[in-house]
């Protein structure tokens, strides 16, 4: 039992980091142009060297 007294606490650290980094990522527009790399991949550039 006395282990839970480490878990739930590393357990809260590590959910507040990744809620922390989901924001960060919505506020520096991560997600702002979900559509334009879909359609990108289609777009024929042609013959560019590799």
């Amino acid at each position: 039992m006395t282990i839970l007294v480490y878990l739930i606490p590393i357990a809260l650290l590590l959910g507040g980091l990744g809620l922390a980094a989901f924001l960060w990522s919505l506020k520096s527009g991560q997600y702002d142009d979900l559509d334009g790399a879909a359609s990108r991949i289609l777009i024929d550039d042609g013959d560019k060297p590799a």
